[in-house]
């Protein structure tokens, strides 16, 4: 029997998609430090600039942190149905090279091109052919990473960007990986990449010597999921129109949150992400859940059930404030925050009913 044909996968991103579309939009913006959000007292930076970026502004910053880190910051309010209308054009153009897109988010996506459907002699052609239409089309660079898997096109796209792309081939693949700080693995945020590090497991090379076992032991379920990319391996295939069971997104802060107000702004970035997601989707949920991760790794959450589905952006940001402050003030600090809408009934309509339910706590 003849073996299967070696994937072709292409990781394409968005470089800084918020706050790009802005800048492309107002010429005052460009070459400017930009973020995306609302500069009062609970706001939250969405989306930040390059140029804002090299201050140390980031994503889901509280706006006071990201003003006080570069005074100069432009603050422009989102646009998310702006941002939204270049998403689809983007998609547009994925589609015409190929039929296996797995959507991520607003600005990336996962695209198989082991077919080919274009007649391009390379996967790295296509995808420079493929920013090329992008850019033609939206006036928006994009990053692309192209590799034999998933978890290697992850991270190819993050290797020469902005506005740049590289490929990993099979015989790069477990030289790249064991080359590489096991921080910088897509899926080993800085807690585990900490708790690695105490163990003695600095790069890839560090993580491949050790025994599917240790790794179990220390890690859990995700033991094996190392144990495999420690060695550039990754299975999973592009999942066009996947079905989804719920719509989350956590970030871990480079320091502790303890501040009340800190902690709240980075609750609603993590609601306003999800709330996008949920919208371009039409997929809605009755459960909101609210995901609190201190400083010493224990975890706790707080959910509330709807007796309808959340069907406003304001609701989702209400109920997951009102959750976080179920642990507020905070005991210690707060590394890692995370909301998730699930219970989803894509399609229907319903009023913004809420149903008075007990805080389940783990």
């Amino acid at each position: 029997m003849s073996s299967p044909p070696i994937r072709k996968i292409i990781h394409i991103d968005m470089d800084a998609f918020y706050a790009s579309v802005e800048q492309r939009d107002n010429s005052a913006l460009r070459g400017r430090p930009v973020a995306v959000g609302y500069a009062a007292k609970r706001g939250v930076v969405a989306a930040a600039s390059y140029e804002a970026r090299a201050f140390g502004v980031r994503s889901a910053m509280p706006s006071s942190t990201a003003l006080r880190q570069c005074p100069e910051l432009i603050f422009v309010p989102p646009r998310f149905e702006m941002y939204r209308a270049v998403s689809r054009q983007i998609h547009a153009i994925f589609a015409e090279f190929t039929t296996l897109i797995e959507p991520l988010s607003l600005d990336e996506a996962y695209l198989d091109v082991t077919e080919n459907l274009r007649g391009l002699a390379t996967a790295s052609g296509t995808a420079g052919k493929i920013r090329s239409r992008i850019f033609e089309e939206t006036g928006l660079t994009a990053s692309a990473g192209i590799s034999y898997n998933k978890f290697l096109a992850k991270l190819a796209s993050d290797h020469h960007k902005p506005n740049g792309q590289y490929t990993i081939t099979p015989a790069m693949g477990a030289a790249f990986v064991e080359r590489l700080p096991v921080g910088r693995f897509h899926g080993i945020g800085p807690v585990t990449a900490a708790k690695m590090n105490q163990l003695g497991i600095f790069t890839g090379a560090d993580l491949r010597d050790q025994s599917p076992e240790f790794l179990r032991r220390h890690f859990g379920k995700a033991g094996a999921w190392y144990h495999a990319i420690a060695r550039g391996e990754d299975d999973r295939a592009v999942q066009p129109d996947r079905p989804r069971k719920s719509s989350g997104s956590e970030t871990t802060f480079s320091e502790d949150l303890t501040e009340p107000a800190d902690i709240e702004a980075g609750v609603l970035a993590m609601a306003d992400e999800v709330w996008a997601w949920c919208e371009k989707a039409r997929a809605f949920g009755r459960t909101v859940t609210v995901k609190i991760k201190y400083a010493d790794f224990q975890q706790a959450t707080r959910s509330r059930t709807l007796s309808v589905p959340v069907h406003s952006h304001q609701l989702l940001g209400s109920i997951s404030i009102e959750l976080v402050r179920s642990v507020l003030p905070p005991a210690k600090g707060i590394r890692l925050l995370g909301v998730t809408m699930s219970g989803f009934e894509s399609g229907q309509s319903a009023d913004d009913q809420q149903l008075e339910l007990g805080l389940e706590t783990e």
